[in-house]
């Protein structure tokens, strides 16, 4: 892959991102701000963004979601299968819970 496809592969995927975490976050603000790991004020300028706006940050050359499996044991417990799932997801979900918000500069 050239330096050209993969600008604009990141640039399709962080419009997709960038849509969907809007619509996330009108549909239900407090859901969203949890499974998107983002501070209510960043919520509120996520939502607030114009297309023009969306277009040109997702132009970045920068993937502007992130994963959040810092730590080996969550990425242990979303990805076990030979334990029971649920159980594992829940226990995922309470410790992602307890992390703080990332907060981007817009």
């Amino acid at each position: 892959m050239n330096t050209n496809q993969l600008h604009e592969e990141i640039r399709e995927t962080n419009l997709s991102y960038m849509m969907l975490a809007q619509q996330m976050i009108r549909d239900d603000k407090a859901s969203a701000i949890f499974r998107l790991g983002v501070s209510e004020e960043l919520a509120d300028l996520i939502v607030g963004l114009s297309p023009a706006q969306m277009l040109k940050m997702a132009g970045s050359n920068m993937l502007l979601c992130c994963f959040r499996f810092d730590e080996r044991l969550l990425l242990n417990m979303v990805t076990d299968y030979n334990k029971d799932r649920m159980m594992s997801q829940a226990h995922a979900t309470i410790l992602m819970a307890g992390q703080p918000a990332e907060t981007l500069a817009l």
